[in-house]
């Protein structure tokens, strides 16, 4: 007293007395502060989460600076998907002290020993690359002994998919080679490439001989350079670049590799960051509920305080430094189980990695845990906490806190925009992107306020709809949703979100599933031939007709670039930052073709179709609508291309919607009939393959008979597909499954306080003759009630989210599957009742007098 009486006395002479203020929040803790620690506890996660993902970056970023070199395997890497022009091989002779060539295409290889057929990634390497890192191989020493002679290495899935072992044999093109040993790993590969593209080695001496480097053909032409170490190979590839660009060859240094490899996984390390963003920002709305109910506690300590003279800035510091302290102390458990969880991430990641992880700890991204956990503590907590100012010294005789309106209190309306802004700038910290900071930060709100609608909704309709007609315990538990201080706002959005966070996943595999394997229903193409020649067309034609499949595509293609847009060429674009597209699409290889009419997977948008080419007039094509807007073309425009060293003009005549999700021949530029028959061109050929086993004998006829022609077979995709989804949705539930359980912990914190809140109401059943069986079902019915309207907001959230996802960005319908839905919706329900119950168990095993006693 005589401390109060202290302060009160110093007030007079200074605004505030922040001594007297810490020992008033630490006295006043000392009954509370398990309680306080559990309001706290909600942010735990989220913090964990985000010091775990900084820390992996700044590892990350480390690492990848440290193994660039083993990345890139050389100094210095000159490419082109065109045949090198003669001018420029004395340039790509000169450079480095040690040169290597390879030759990239995709083909088909045939296993010699069970005659299965897989389209691969052909690699067809001369000298001695990688100069840093190495081939992985087994046997170590097949690296370099596979170019020696007609050997091949092929990647360790393939040979597992094959039952292959080193020595058996596989028909790469017309070369049959002998397996030197398995390919673990390519320098920059992971093991998702290894799913989409298998690698095989064969030495380039022999790329020749297997016929498949024809006129035509589509080869990446890669040159690998080493220099001596006092070179500064950046500006030696700056002094290059204007005969590089001549030739048409692009470059990359080590440099330019690490800004690239940096720069891809930014955008996954800044997904991971948002996503445990939103598990902490879930917490904090548990940290805002649990103080509201903590402050509505204290309402007879704060009168007390103001009856002795505290004034209401002294009694909200007391409880704000509460909040501060124990959010520290959240923070720091939080970065500490970061730190632990940062192990986990490299092997949960592993498949998407180019380089090896070293773990170590990140005193950078634990000090942004700690900053973060105590910013965002006491901004959640300041909801709250204004209200304090508002407890006058007669609430010793009132005892309920009269709140004010939100439209009577500017701090309140302050209070939100802060919050606001604050999720706004820690977005754009990580995206630095505007437009993507302004829409995470609208859904991050929408999702919020769709659920907590959702559950204003359900409490209406429940004391709207009242089943007076139930029983006395249905009734109890089911009015426990809207009586006074009840927990359904809260449960329904942090339990809810995370729910949607795994069902949308759930939905999105199975959109991105169903889009493709709708193709392959009724009489769609599943599967494509392409690369094949002119003077193959018809064989192929008649082989595919032999054994009973229809032909429903044959296409041809003609690879061109395009030279100039409007009379402007990329140099012209180059000083036009805004004109972008227009640069990208003069930067680009085209592979058009050219026919008569429009396909069913396309819709005319604008202009007319032009179907055949008159002699002496303008040529006129037909471009992509999406596309055309890219580039900045309408109808009228004129473009100029170059076919394979030919230059043609052309006018835009036409614009197109193109159904991309089919899997068929579709493209970006369309010419009309009598201009490119003469032109170098190959072509591709679809058809529906009822069974694995015709498949099979399809591919092994065709592979046999031409090899040079490669496949794609829509069931081989579907596989590879789902796997990759699978992979990818590994991570995102590993990162959702931190809002899961933040959701829990508010479920388990908001049991807990409200614990408190309701022993007297359960004294007082308890009293009048309620047995411990009656409240134990009043109080399962309740939880039963909140985990349904959680799990089923969620849900529904990811239904609507689904659906506008397959219908505006896939483009395609929505059929979800129903079973695995409701398995979780059962899940998060009884896990909820079970949390319930578990907590509140201290009511129902002692006597009433002994949790008065006790508790109150």
């Amino acid at each position: 007293m005589s401390e109060l009486n202290d302060a009160v006395t110093g007030e007079h002479k200074s605004s505030l007395n922040f001594k007297w203020l810490l020992l008033m929040a630490w006295r006043d803790s000392r009954r509370n502060r398990s309680r306080l620690f559990l309001f706290i506890s909600s942010i735990i996660l989220g913090i964990a989460a985000l010091v775990a993902i900084y820390s992996f970056e700044y590892n990350l970023r480390n690492d990848i600076d440290s193994q660039a070199k083993s990345l890139l395997g050389a100094d210095l890497i000159i490419e082109t998907n065109k045949t090198v022009k003669e001018e420029a091989l004395p340039m790509l002779k000169s450079l480095g002290t040690e040169r290597s060539e390879e030759r990239t295409f995709a083909s088909m290889v045939y296993f010699q020993k069970n005659g299965g057929t897989r389209l691969v990634n052909v690699r067809a390497l001369s000298g001695d690359f990688p100069y840093y890192g190495d081939i992985e191989t087994t046997p170590k020493t097949a690296s370099r002994s596979f170019r020696l002679g007609k050997q091949a290495l092929v990647d360790k899935t393939l040979m597992l998919q094959y039952d292959a072992k080193p020595g058996d044999s596989i028909k790469v093109g017309e070369v049959i080679f002998e397996i030197a040993g398995v390919l673990n790993k390519a320098p920059g590969q992971t093991g998702f490439n290894a799913a989409v593209a298998p690698i095989v080695y064969i030495p380039l001496a022999y790329l020749e001989e297997t016929g498949l480097s024809q006129k035509g053909s589509r080869i990446t032409y890669n040159f690998y350079y080493k220099f001596p170490p006092e070179t500064n190979v950046n500006k030696l590839a700056k002094r290059l670049e204007p005969q590089l660009e001549k030739a048409e060859l692009d470059y990359e240094t080590i440099e330019s590799r690490k800004e690239n490899t940096g720069r891809s996984f930014e955008d996954m390390t800044e997904f991971l960051a948002l996503v445990g963003f939103i598990a902490l920002l879930l917490g904090c709305i548990g940290v805002a509920s649990a103080i509201h109910i903590y402050i509505r506690e204290k309402i007879n300590t704060i009168a007390v305080l103001r009856c002795l003279g505290a004034s209401s800035r002294q009694a909200f510091l007391i409880y704000l430094i509460q909040i501060a302290g124990i959010g520290l102390i959240g923070s720091l458990i939080g970065s500490i189980l970061g730190t632990l969880i940062q192990q986990f991430l490299p092997i949960v990641l592993k498949d998407f990695l180019p380089v090896e992880i070293a773990v170590a700890i990140s005193w950078m991204a634990v000090g942004q845990g700690l900053l973060l956990g105590l910013i965002i503590s006491i901004l959640f907590a300041l909801l709250p906490l204004v209200s304090v100012r508002n407890i006058s010294p007669l609430n010793t005789l009132r005892l309920s806190l009269e709140e004010t309106s939100l439209f009577k209190d500017p701090i309140k309306w302050l209070v939100y925009f802060i919050i606001v802004l604050f999720i706004f700038g820690f977005t754009y910290l990580q995206m630095g992107s505007l437009k993507k900071t302004v829409f995470f930060t609208a859904g991050v709100l929408a999702g919020f306020i769709t659920l907590a609608a959702l559950a204003y909704a359900m409490m209406w309709l429940a004391r709207r709809y009242f089943p007076s007609s139930w029983s006395y315990l249905w009734r109890q538990g089911f009015a426990n949703l809207f009586r006074p201080n009840n927990q359904t706002l809260i449960l329904v959005v942090s339990i809810g979100l995370g729910t949607a966070f795994i069902c949308t996943l759930f939905f999105v595999q199975g959109i991105l599933i169903n889009r493709v394997t709708r193709s392959s229903s009724k009489n769609q193409p599943n599967m494509v031939l392409f690369d094949i020649q002119s003077n193959q067309k018809q064989a192929v034609a008649d082989l595919t007709k032999s054994l009973n499949l229809p032909v429903l595509q044959e296409v041809p293609i003609v690879n061109m670039r395009m030279t100039e847009i409007k009379g402007r060429n990329a140099a012209s674009y180059k000083k036009d930052s805004v004109a972008w597209g227009a640069m990208r699409g003069l930067e680009r290889e085209y592979r058009v073709t050219y026919r008569d009419s429009l396909s069913d997977s396309e819709e005319l948008i604008d202009g007319k179709w032009i179907g055949k080419a008159e002699p002496g007039k303008p040529v006129y094509v037909s471009l992509e609508d999406g596309y055309a807007k890219r580039i900045g073309v309408k109808i009228g425009d004129e473009l100029t291309f170059n076919v394979q060293g030919a230059p043609l003009k052309a006018l835009v005549g036409s614009t197109r919607k193109v159904d991309w999700n089919r899997i068929q021949t579709n493209f970006i530029l369309i010419f009309p009939t009598g201009v490119l028959e003469d032109a170098p061109q190959f072509h591709v050929l679809l058809t529906q393959v009822p069974s694995n086993e015709l498949s099979a004998k399809y591919q092994q006829a065709v592979v046999k008979t031409f090899p040079n022609i490669s496949m794609i077979d829509l069931g081989l995709v579907l596989s590879v597909l789902d796997e990759i989804l699978d992979k990818m949705g590994f991570v995102i539930r590993f990162m959702a499954a931190f809002s899961i359980i933040t959701g829990l912990i508010v479920l388990i914190a908001s049991v807990l306080i409200s614990k408190y809140q309701r022993i007297r109401e359960s004294v007082l059943l308890r009293t009048m003759g309620a047995s411990r069986k009656q409240i134990l079902v009043i109080t399962a019915l309740e939880y039963f009630f909140l985990g349904a309207l959680a799990a089923g907001a969620g849900i529904v959230l990811a239904l609507v989210a689904s659906w506008g996802l397959a219908r505006f960005v896939f483009e395609t319908t929505f059929s979800p599957e129903l079973v695995p839905v409701l398995i979780l919706f059962l899940l998060i329900t009884s896990l909820t009742v079970l949390v319930g119950l578990f907590n509140s168990r201290g009511v129902l095993n002692r006597p009433p007098l002994e949790v008065l006693r006790s508790e109150v």
